[in-house]
């Protein structure tokens, strides 16, 4: 581990806000990066000081993915912008079948911003990370004046690795494959909303923000043939199944009766006039395997702790048109299209 510079009178983490100065590129900013970022961060990567880091990676092919995150409120039940960061991009790096292993981390964070909670969100991330395996090993911190960030966004990249013979996509799921989901939907999304300022109400209901990446082993141990992962966030259950049944060529139903979702989460949005299959979701993922492997990958993933609830929710078709239908609990069809607009905004 590198040395700590000594910049004489520490930086008051308790009372004090960020400054522009924190962003200047001068001792502020080198004493902010050294005080908090490294000291909650540490690892022999960013231990260096440099403006890179440079990692040996195992046998394999490379998974990259890149995300930024500006969630109001920061803070929510079950998580804040600091873990939603880590374990976002662990799962988009994941869904590939990729082992993540190390992650970048970029802040820009609004002027007057309390310092105490920059630090909370910190050390969110650095237990999230430790939680997860993986390391950040370099990162960026951008100052800007007060008003233009709403407090503070974090982009973080990922990268992993996937192991030979694992080969997941969008572009593979095929007709009379099965769909299945790891738990309940709209979590997330409700308990965001739970405590957006002008719309507050009381629940019980906590984010399911998790890293998926265990999980997904446990799957491509169990379904050779797997398809394609995807973990639902923004748009919800039907915008991700539209976007694969488009990137497949397919179409898909999917029984209504059958989709996980728990009685507060299906309250609340009757209460808000929201559709649960449209809410964000943030430790659930869909799979899609062969018919034949679908029992068995079903088991495996209840016998996980993230996959409790899985459940078998419907089948791909064939389809010109790439329709998502939904068999409703009355027996009847209804299509299940792209959101329109933005129906929960700033969840991630």
């Amino acid at each position: 581990m590198s040395k700590r510079r000594s910049f004489g009178r520490p930086i008051d983490l308790r009372n004090g806000v960020v400054e522009l100065a924190h962003g200047s590129g001068g001792r502020a900013m080198a004493q902010l990066i050294d005080e908090l970022f490294t000291r909650e961060l540490s690892n022999a990567w960013l231990d260096q000081g440099n403006d890179q880091a440079c990692i040996d990676l195992p046998p394999g092919r490379v998974a990259i993915s890149t995300d930024s995150f500006v969630i109001s409120p920061l803070f929510f039940p079950g998580g804040d912008i600091g873990s939603l960061a880590i374990h976002g991009t662990v799962n988009d790096v994941a869904m590939s079948g990729a082992r993540p292993l190390h992650l970048t981390a970029g802040f820009i964070i609004e002027s007057g911003f309390p310092l105490a909670d920059l630090k909370r969100i910190v050390e969110s991330m650095a237990r999230a990370a430790i939680a997860a395996n993986v390391t950040i090993v370099t990162g960026d911190t951008k100052v800007v004046e007060r008003g233009q960030a709403d407090g503070v966004f974090v982009n973080t990249t990922g990268i992993g690795v996937v192991p030979e013979g694992i080969a997941l996509s969008g572009d593979r799921a095929r007709p009379g494959d099965r769909i299945l989901v790891s738990g309940t939907m709209g979590d997330h999304g409700v308990a965001v909303m739970s405590q957006r300022s002008g719309i507050e109400f009381h629940t019980n209901i906590q984010s399911d923000s998790a890293a998926l990446h265990d999980l997904v082993r446990v799957m491509l141990e169990t379904s050779p043939g797997l398809r394609c992962l995807r973990d639902p966030t923004r748009g919800g259950l039907a915008t991700t199944l539209n976007e694969i049944a488009r990137q497949s060529g397919v179409g898909m139903c999917i029984q209504e009766t059958e989709i996980p979702v728990s009685p507060e989460v299906a309250a609340a949005c009757e209460l808000l006039g929201l559709d649960a299959l449209y809410v964000a979701n943030e430790g659930k993922l869909i799979g899609i395997c062969p018919a034949d492997e679908a029992k068995g990958l079903l088991e495996a993933m209840r016998a996980h702790p993230l996959g409790e609830r899985a459940a078998i929710v419907g089948e791909v078709e064939e389809d010109e048109h790439h329709f998502v239908r939904m068999r409703t609990a009355f027996g009847g069809d209804r299509v299940v299209d792209w959101l329109s607009g933005e129906q929960l905004p700033r969840i991630c």
